[in-house]
């Protein structure tokens, strides 16, 4: 497998490799040219349905912080030095609202789960190991699935177990467009996440630790598209196949519960121009 260290934890990484497997061969049966490389699409819409409660409930979760920040900030005034209070009128706040803080944790741990130790590890296995018909119908769950050749790794052209820094010498300044429109998406999703409106505050007043918590985020915000496009550039076409296909996924789930967030008076100054 070309020296890649991986995770192979078969609980996380055999059911995705099935998953993959059963869209592949009905790709395959209807004749639909790129059969692997559409399968790896299917299955992040499959991931991406089956995560789809939990991500709700973390971007309503999300909305609704936003929402409660200049009652935080209230409070804080209010009860300011006494921290006892402050948890107290706190968490009363969120009794009223129905909020609670974790529910937002759990899918992006899922999330994370799904990526680090069963799909990573699977993409690498049927795309990177040199007898892929063994390695696939070792895992299998029934016999009927069972590869009897092994299947195109190619997308477009594009080898799906390569990286766009392995294949830059055949295909040039257009593999560029990989961590371009990986770090793009991700920077739009990002954007569209609404921040809190800034609180009316006394005059010579400091900021406060929302405020503090807002600034960071918003570097963040900045830095994580560049990181994410750069480490593309270093990762298998297959990886970032799932990864754009889940980034957009998000983009338009975001947009049907919380709309486009920051992103809209960018788009607003954009129609102003033309």
């Amino acid at each position: 497998m070309d020296n890649i260290q991986i995770i192979d934890i078969p609980f996380f990484v055999n059911p995705v490799i099935n998953i993959l497997v059963v869209f592949y061969h009905a790709l395959s049966w209807l004749h639909i040219p790129y059969a692997l490389g559409f399968s790896i699409i299917l299955l992040t819409v499959f991931v991406k349905l089956l995560m789809h409660p939990m991500n709700k409930k973390q971007l309503e979760m999300s909305k609704k912080m936003q929402e409660l920040a200049p009652h935080m900030h209230k409070i804080k005034t209010k009860h300011k030095g006494d921290m006892r209070r402050q948890q107290e009128a706190t968490m009363a706040l969120y009794r009223e609202h129905s909020f609670n803080p974790a529910a937002g944790c759990l899918p992006m741990i899922l999330q994370m789960v799904v990526l680090l130790f069963g799909l990573y590890p699977a993409l690498v296995k049927i795309l990177m190991t040199d007898n892929v018909v063994s390695t696939v119908n070792s895992v299998l769950f029934f016999k009927g699935l069972s590869l009897t050749e092994p299947w195109a790794v190619d997308f477009f052209g594009l080898h799906l177990g390569k990286t766009p820094a392995e294949l830059f010498g055949a295909f040039g300044v257009v593999l560029f467009l990989v961590p371009v429109i990986t770090g793009g998406l991700q920077f739009i999703q990002m954007k569209m996440m609404p921040t809190a409106a800034p609180v009316k505050k006394k005059p010579n007043e400091g900021p406060s630790q929302e405020e503090t918590m807002m600034a960071v985020q918003k570097q963040f915000m900045l830095f994580l598209p560049f990181f994410v496009g750069f480490i593309s550039w270093h990762f298998f076409i297959g990886l970032s196949l799932y990864w754009n296909t889940y980034t957009i996924l998000g983009i338009i789930q975001q947009y049907k519960v919380s709309g486009l967030g920051d992103l809209e008076p960018w788009i607003a100054k954009l129609r102003r121009k033309q």
